[in-house]
């Protein structure tokens, strides 16, 4: 199994560096960067506090992902569209664990799996899977008198709120209960904001320190709570689980997959 890496310089892309070196039946063919990067020009392997590997970070996607059989990519959503785009031109498969697309950023993606097979998972995790699973069968059992927070917490560095995690929980929740996410919705409380309606799916967003990811679903009732919590210690759960994807892709028809499909949970 060929694989590129893009966003190799950064500490996903090297955490998934790693874990390609140490997968059997793995190959690393490719790293990209985005030009100007400190990382260029540097072996995928030192970068990642590894041995060399022979595969030089490039800027040259077109060239890296042509050379994969699968793409795997934890960047932003503007080189997560791009090199989509790319590997649907080149029949590359690709796993894509990058969040805060916008609506127009994601139609690009939908469009790009038509050409290609591309699991695009707001998380990785085999845990994060089972608890989404969860959370849309609590959400099926509790009535709309349940209250449902969400509440998530990552390290200082992360750019999008709520985490893309947090939103799939919420979309978990709306499904359980059979309506859009989008029209119970609320990501922020500020200032005097009424009682809470009926229905309604809140977010709570914490940011600091070194925090991997943490994630609790609370259903507060009258009178009891119930709170479905999962906590990562590592990256290293994303990173083998996008490996897990990358391999399920192989031989799967173009289309538009998520981790449900390759844990078996659709």
């Amino acid at each position: 199994m060929n694989i590129t890496i893009t966003g190799a310089g950064g500490r996903m892309g090297q955490m998934l560096v790693r874990q390609v070196a140490k997968t059997a039946g793995a190959r690393l063919v490719g790293a990209v960067e985005a030009a100007g990067s400190k990382s260029l020009g540097r072996d995928s392997g030192e970068a990642a506090g590894l041995e060399p590997l022979g595969v030089k970070i490039t800027d040259n996607a077109a060239a890296a992902i042509g050379a994969a059989q699968v793409a795997i990519d934890f960047t932003i959503p503007a080189a997560t569209v791009a090199h989509a785009e790319i590997a649907a031109g080149k029949g590359v498969a690709m796993v894509i664990g990058t969040t805060g697309l916008s609506p127009a950023e994601a139609e690009r993606i939908q469009k790009a799996a038509t050409r290609t097979p591309i699991v695009w998972a707001a998380n990785m995790s085999l845990g994060v899977n089972i608890l989404l699973a969860l959370v849309e069968r609590t959400a099926a059992l509790l009535d709309a008198d349940y209250d449902i927070d969400i509440l998530e917490m990552h390290h200082r560095h992360k750019i999008d709120a709520p985490s893309g995690t947090a939103l799939a929980l919420g979309r978990a929740a709306a499904a359980g209960r059979k309506v859009g996410l989008e029209a119970v919705w609320r990501k922020t409380r500020d200032g005097h904001t009424g009682a809470r309606p009926t229905g309604e799916i809140g977010f709570a967003t914490l940011r600091g320190g070194d925090e991997v990811g943490f994630h609790t679903v609370m259903y507060a009732g009258t009178g009891e709570r119930l709170e479905l919590t999962h906590r990562a210690f590592s990256r290293e759960i994303y990173a083998s689980g996008a490996l897990k994807a990358a391999r399920w892709t192989l031989g799967q028809k173009p289309g538009l997959y998520t981790m449900k499909d390759v844990l078996g949970l659709a």
